[in-house]
């Protein structure tokens, strides 16, 4: 019995030296299922089920607006020089070529009916202007009306079972919120990127009259323009409008138009075919210190004016150079970027109430707005 028993701890003894020997020089032999990649283990994540979205992941919201956003080529016929048939001209500068000039950019399909949301840069003077959509229809869009002042523009096709977007809430944005920028970048394809808010109420840029834009550090190059600025839930916040660039390329500081401003000009253009906006006739300034004691004024708050256009409509109200205009119809105004979009959504020829500081006196005034003049065409 004691023989029969060192003979099997000694078999064990064997078989177990044997099996770390073999496990230590060829694990594969030992576990075929989990390989050793040189002398490092390594452990891979399962497999994720089908349908199910990585964590983190804005897949979701890039899908569910990415079918609403559009790509837009545009034509423009080349004018001829009046002197291309001229001998001497055509010896000294060649033949002038009349190959038409084409542009690039992007849109936001915003209703069923086929009314889509863009730049008016990206359609301005085009002759014309085909659409190419995420489901790889194209068709030729008619321009229902365009606003300079805010560079949107309205474009119509007749196509049915398009998809929309759904217009988000722009004013409850806050600086650090997540946001996606889809567009059409350089022509190379309907591409997403990401980014974060990066602040609220840019102006004094000098791109547009009104300027109230949100500021993102998603990449937004030539082409994005018209394109959506969208959510998490993918709604629309913006249509992406311009870019401040050293190379023509992102360096991480893009402008969106608020999906309110784009909402009422679009509106508008459908009902009207034209956006109409009040206008007052006056030159106005950020109240400075030095300002306020040139005037002798006794506040600290509004916009000071210094202009005012003769028998314009706030002369014949009795607004002053040298007045200070600290509210319209009940909103107080702290800038001249506030006072014109205040002035601008006034209805032409309805009186509303104008709070003026005048010196040591507050006045206040009833003003009925005329139609703010058409803007002067400028090169971007």
């Amino acid at each position: 019995m004691k023989k029969f028993w060192l003979l099997f701890s000694q078999s064990c003894t064997v078989l177990l030296a044997a099996y770390f020997v073999v496990a230590t020089l060829k694990p594969q032999w030992v576990s075929p299922g989990n390989s050793v990649r040189g002398s490092i283990a390594m452990l891979e994540a399962p497999a994720p089920q089908a349908g199910e979205v990585p964590a983190g992941s804005l897949r979701v919201a890039a899908q569910k607006a990415s079918s609403a956003v559009v790509s837009i080529n545009t034509s423009k016929v080349a004018s001829k020089n009046p002197n291309a048939n001229d001998p001497w001209f055509r010896f000294f500068y060649g033949d002038q070529g009349d190959e038409p000039q084409g542009g690039l950019g992007s849109g936001v399909i915003v209703s069923p009916q086929g009314y889509i949301l863009t730049n008016n840069h990206v359609v301005e003077e085009a002759d014309e202007i085909e659409v190419f959509f995420n489901d790889g229809r194209k068709a030729t869009a008619k321009v229902i009306g365009t606003d300079p002042d805010s560079d949107l523009a309205v474009l119509k096709v007749e196509l049915d079972k398009l998809p929309t977007i759904v217009l988000g809430d722009s004013d409850a944005l806050q600086v650090g919120d997540q946001v996606l920028a889809i567009g059409n970048p350089f022509g190379v394809g309907q591409t997403v990127t990401s980014g974060i808010v990066s602040a609220l109420g840019r102006n004094q840029l000098g791109i547009n009259t009104f300027e109230n834009f949100i500021q993102t550090d998603a990449a937004i190059n030539p082409g994005n323009s018209g394109g959506a600025l969208v959510d998490t839930n993918g709604n629309l916040l913006g249509i992406n409008t311009a870019i401040y660039s050293r190379s023509g390329g992102s360096m991480g500081i893009g402008f969106a138009i608020p999906v309110a401003t784009a909402k009422q000009v679009l509106e508008d253009i459908v009902k009207d075919g034209k956006v109409t906006r009040g206008w007052i006739g006056v030159e106005p300034n950020d109240l400075s210190a030095e300002l306020a004691e040139t005037f002798d004024v006794k506040t600290k708050e509004g916009v000071i004016i210094t202009g005012v256009l003769q028998n314009g409509p706030a002369a014949q109200a009795g607004i002053k150079p040298g007045d200070v205009i600290v509210s319209i119809a009940g909103k107080p105004v702290r800038d001249v970027t506030q006072l014109l979009s205040l002035v601008s959504s006034l209805k032409p020829g309805v009186e509303a109430a104008f709070v003026v500081q005048r010196k040591s006196e507050q006045l206040q005034l009833q003003v009925s707005p005329g139609v703010r003049p058409k803007p002067k065409a400028v090169k971007r």
